[in-house]
């Protein structure tokens, strides 16, 4: 049975009890070799100040909505579930900006259409498997480090055409092993 009542801050907490027999989940756009290197060259102009963590670059990505920790094993019925038409689209990557909390990112210069239409398609398909979502409105980007807090924000960098014809089920494990894990593509 899936989890309804949690919150988004209950979701994203990684204690034991919540961990066992539990997978942790995302379904995302996930960039081919090409644009994941224009993701790296962009990274790379930031000024990191002392402690911040740029993410690696295989773990480059624009996140659609965030699952949380769900039972693995109702793993297979949400395989399935989440499987909507896409359309493909070009998505233009080329904002730095630098959020609050130290969250550095790059966003989209305009937020296509069919990137907003997938991500209405996925928010009633994980309503249609019984899963919450996160209240907060959607701001798509890619996350390029944490903890950056002073970081320099590069004023340009190469352009990014990314033409998003996929998106993923992905599982994101923490402590040892941590790593992501792309379990599904839909086309």
């Amino acid at each position: 049975m899936w989890r309804r009542s949690r919150t988004a801050a209950s979701r994203r907490r990684n204690t034991a009890s919540d961990m066992a027999g539990a997978t942790r989940l995302f379904l995302a756009l996930w960039p081919d070799p090409a644009v994941r290197e224009q993701l790296r060259e962009w990274r790379e102009l930031w000024a990191w100040p002392r402690g911040a963590t740029p993410v690696h670059t295989d773990k480059l990505h624009l996140t659609l909505h965030f699952l949380g920790n769900q039972p693995s094993d109702s793993l297979p019925a949400l395989l399935d579930g989440l499987a909507v038409p896409m359309s493909p689209f070009r998505l233009q990557l080329g904002v730095a900006e630098l959020w609050h909390k130290g969250i550095a990112v790059l966003s989209p210069s305009s937020v296509p259409q069919e990137l907003l239409d997938l991500h209405a398609a996925l928010a009633r398909a994980l309503t249609g498997v019984g899963l919450p979502l996160e209240p907060r409105a959607y701001r798509p980007h890619v996350t390029m480090a944490r903890r950056a807090t002073g970081a320099a924000v590069p004023p340009q960098g190469p352009a990014i055409d990314w033409l998003a014809d996929h998106y993923a089920l992905v599982e994101s494990k923490t402590g040892d092993g941590s790593g992501y894990t792309v379990l599904r593509e839909y086309r």
